[in-house]
């Protein structure tokens, strides 16, 4: 079986014609999804690399984690995840919408 086709990231046009909504979303998984992918990174640090170790800094690494991913996402430095859910969300509302126009009840 080929691999799939890696897809190009979405323009800007592409998503300005996105409702709002979704490309929230869309940012929204992909922000959640590379903070997944980056905790076992900063699990690995020993509890004095970053802030000094304590039980603060193991409460506060994972909203610290979140924040870095977030920051990524919204700066377009993600994994191209959102591009991908957001095509998706748009197909499936195109085709939802050609069922309801072929399917009037």
């Amino acid at each position: 079986m080929p691999a799939p086709a890696v897809q190009t990231p979405l323009t800007q046009a592409q998503l300005a014609a996105a409702p709002p909504r979704m490309r929230e979303a869309a940012r929204t998984f992909e922000t959640q999804f590379l903070s997944q992918m980056l905790q076992p990174a900063f699990a690995g640090l020993g509890s004095d690399a970053m802030g000094g170790g304590g039980a603060a800094e193991a409460q506060w690494r994972p909203m610290l984690v979140d924040a870095i991913a977030g920051a990524a996402s919204r700066a377009g430095h993600g994994l191209g995840v959102g591009d991908t859910v957001l095509r998706e969300m748009l197909r499936l509302q195109s085709a939802s919408t050609t069922n309801t126009e072929t399917d009037p009840r």
